[in-house]
């Protein structure tokens, strides 16, 4: 009986101590910029969901929308020590692969939100041996979605006059969304993009880009946009050029705030959904497990972290009116 309590008592001790010494993670949040309304709604979820932890620690950095300026970032992590983690949405998704690698090797875990990293952006199963997780939807599934949509719009329609709004077409997973617009669209013959204007994510950007088109195009009837931003600065240069915005088909991407205001009000005919607090919690868990020897999944589905249709219109936010977007916009 003695021995057992002595051998309890010295258990205990040992024990305690260990877990006092529980390890601190430093995890770093490389944003594609971090200005960036959707970037900084990512970094909230990664905030919220650090608290969660005694032992989490996260600092944001900005990739000033550059591929360059995140690659640099990474090499300093890999190099530096302090971090045990990246969480990353990346601005070149085939270029920062080989930094990814390396910061791997040096026994960094790595997770991207957004896009997959490596040269198949429709592939969401690592491309860079021993990538953590990916919290990331196929950028194709959504610009379908929206391209449907549009067609759906069109069918009554002819010509319909459609005004594409993307964000750069040098960034690949853009191209891929452009790309799946013009597949979609173009096999109706009633449909003709009669312009395709970059929006860089800036409302101002899209609204100078939305004045030039207006002028050589004033009779258009659709502006489809991969981003919410786009759709921001194309209401100004709309509504300047005495057009109706409501009389439109438009339909931007990302769910922020002001999307769900202009569609409740009618302005706005719908929006892609995105979760980009979602993202960013559910990529801070899985690289926190990791780091404690778990195991994770390497793909998180980001439309499986939310319940809504993938294209979200005034009649569902009608019939929803306690849903709360994750960003301002």
């Amino acid at each position: 009986m003695k021995t057992a309590l002595t051998a309890a008592i010295l258990s205990s001790a040992l024990a305690a101590p260990l877990a006092a010494q529980a390890e601190d993670y430093n995890i770093a949040f490389l944003a594609a910029s971090s200005q960036n309304g959707f970037n900084q709604a990512i970094y909230a979820g990664i905030e919220e969901a650090a608290a969660k932890y005694d032992n989490v620690k996260t600092q944001i950095f900005d990739g000033e929308f550059s591929a360059t300026a995140q690659f640099s970032q990474v090499e300093d992590i890999a190099a530096g020590g302090k971090f045990d983690a990246i969480i990353i949405t990346p601005n070149d998704t085939v270029g920062i692969a080989t930094a990814l690698e390396e910061a791997i090797k040096a026994g960094v875990k790595v997770g991207t939100t957004l896009f997959p990293v490596g040269p198949e952006l429709s592939n969401m199963e690592p491309q860079v041996p021993g990538l953590t997780v990916t919290v990331a939807s196929d950028p194709v599934v959504g610009a379908t979605a929206q391209a449907d949509a549009v067609v759906d719009y069109c069918a009554d329609k002819d010509p319909c006059k459609v005004v594409v709004l993307i964000g750069q077409l040098i960034y690949p997973f853009d191209n891929l969304r452009n790309d799946t617009y013009k597949k979609i669209l173009g096999e109706h013959d009633n449909i003709e993009i009669v312009a395709t204007g970059e929006g860089n994510y800036s409302p101002q950007t899209s609204m100078v880009a939305m004045q030039d088109i207006l002028q050589a195009h004033p009779d258009i009837d659709v502006v489809l946009s991969n981003a919410d931003q786009h759709l921001m600065g194309a209401e100004i240069a709309i509504e300047d050029a005495g057009l109706d915005m409501s009389e439109l088909y438009t339909i931007g991407g990302g769910l922020n705030q002001i999307a769900v205001d202009a569609i409740k009000a009618g302005t706005w005919s719908g929006t892609l959904a995105q979760f980009p607090k979602s993202e960013g919690e559910a990529a801070l868990d899985a690289v926190v497990k990791a780091l404690n020897g778990e195991t994770v999944p390497t793909w998180i589905d980001e439309y499986s972290l939310r319940q809504t249709p993938k294209i979200v219109t005034k009649e569902w936010l009608d019939a929803n009116p306690d849903f709360e977007p994750e960003w301002q916009g």
